[in-house]
């Protein structure tokens, strides 16, 4: 089936993460998920085993919030280390090839304030570029990101509301993978 690199530092205090994987886990638990701030709370992350997970699944889902337009740091580090020469890249690095990439991202601002001259200045998706790019270096297929807006009670959203809205994009998630088999 399919992988989910949760790059959620703090899940536990997450309303709009954990409640999606909560409900991938019930729907779907066929979905392998491996929680990297659970599994190397002090960043050592054990790449043998990271790699292969990876080399298990054809679709490979990075699930995370948008913290300051950028993937939080232990999965930025999960991808310096676990990325590696002669296993994604270089001459004999095709170990990723043909495999596919999904962004998954939960961001706090409405989808409205993503726009030029808007308040975040970009679009969504160009925030994702550094991903495209080490998806195409590894030779992997990037399909376009989805997003969960709204998931910051600033934008008055209640945690219960955001937790509904959350499940129902963990739904629009699943199909979205389902489709790709």
């Amino acid at each position: 089936m399919a992988l989910i690199i949760l790059g959620h530092p703090q899940i536990k205090e997450s309303v709009a993460n954990k409640a999606i994987i909560e409900e991938i886990q019930i729907t779907n638990p066929e979905i392998e998920i491996r929680n990297l701030a659970e599994l190397y709370p002090d960043f050592k992350i054990d790449i043998k085993e990271e790699q292969e997970a990876l080399l298990r699944h054809e679709v490979i889902i990075f699930q995370y919030p948008l913290y300051w337009y950028n993937m939080p740091a232990i999965l930025k580090h999960w991808f310096d280390v676990v990325f590696e020469h002669q296993f994604a890249y270089g001459s004999k690095g095709d170990k990723l090839k043909g495999k596919k990439v999904l962004v998954s991202v939960t961001v706090g601002s409405l989808e409205q304030e993503y726009r030029t001259f808007g308040k975040h200045n970009f679009r969504i998706a160009e925030f994702f570029k550094n991903i495209e790019q080490t998806a195409y270096f590894a030779q992997m297929t990037f399909l376009d990101p989805i997003f969960f807006h709204g998931t910051s009670s600033v934008d008055g959203f209640t945690k219960d509301e955001v937790k509904e809205r959350a499940k129902m994009y963990a739904y629009r998630l699943l199909n979205y993978v389902e489709k790709l088999f």
